[in-house]
C-alpha cells in the first residue's frame, strides 16, 4: 500500500476475490488497519461497506483475535444495518466469534426476526440460524422456540434453507429429547 493510497482506495479498486484477498493480505501484514476496515463497514454505505466486511471476514478467519475487540460493537449496530450484504457479513462473522453475555437478549431478538421474516434474504436467516442455535446451547429453555420456528419457515423457503434447516433440526430434535 502505497502512502498515498487508503484502505477504502484499495477495497474500491475491483469487486474479485483477488482484490479482496489482496487487502486481506495487507490487513494481516499490517493488524493496526483492521480497525480502519471495521470502521469502513459499519459505515453502512454501499458498496465499500460490503467489500470492507468481506475482507474483515477474511481476516478474521485467519485471525479471530483481531474481531474480538469489534464484537460488541458490531452486534450493538446489526439493527440500524441498511444493506442485507453488510448485515451477511456481520452475522458470518458473528457465527464464529464468543457472543457478547450482555448482548445476548438483542441478538436473540433480531436472530428470530430474522429468521421468520419472509423479507430476509435466505443467507441472513441462514445465519441468524445458526447463531439462535449456538446461543441455545447456553440457553436451552429456547431450543423448542427455534426448532418451531425454522419448521415454520421450511415450506416457504429455498431449497438452501430447507437442506440447512433439516440438519438444524436433527439436531435440536435429539437435543430436546435428552433434556
Amino acid at each position: 500500500m502505497k502512502e498515498t493510497e487508503s484502505i477504502e482506495e484499495l477495497l474500491m479498486a475491483e469487486s474479485s476475490r483477488r482484490n479482496t484477498d489482496l487487502v486481506a493480505d495487507l490487513v494481516l501484514q499490517k493488524p493496526e488497519l483492521f480497525g480502519q476496515l471495521v470502521h469502513i463497514f459499519l459505515k453502512d454505505v454501499r458498496p465499500v461497506s460490503w467489500k470492507a466486511g468481506w475482507v474483515a471476514d477474511v481476516v478474521s478467519e485467519i485471525r479471530p483475535d483481531l474481531l474480538e475487540p469489534y464484537i460488541e460493537v458490531i452486534v450493538s449496530r446489526l439493527e440500524t444495518l441498511a444493506y442485507d450484504s453488510v448485515k451477511r457479513e456481520a452475522l458470518r462473522m458473528l457465527v464464529r466469534s464468543p457472543l457478547p453475555k450482555e448482548q445476548l437478549g438483542q441478538l436473540i431478538t433480531l436472530c428470530f426476526d430474522w429468521l421468520t421474516s419472509s423479507k430476509e434474504p435466505v443467507a441472513v436467516k441462514m445465519f441468524s440460524m445458526e447463531i439462535l442455535y449456538r446461543i441455545s446451547q447456553q440457553e436451552p429453555e429456547m431450543k423448542k422456540e427455534l426448532a418451531d420456528s425454522i419448521e415454520w419457515r421450511m415450506q416457504e423457503e429455498t431449497p438452501g434453507f430447507r437442506s440447512h434447516g433439516r440438519k438444524l433440526l436433527k439436531k435440536l430434535y435429539r437435543e430436546l429429547q435428552e433434556m
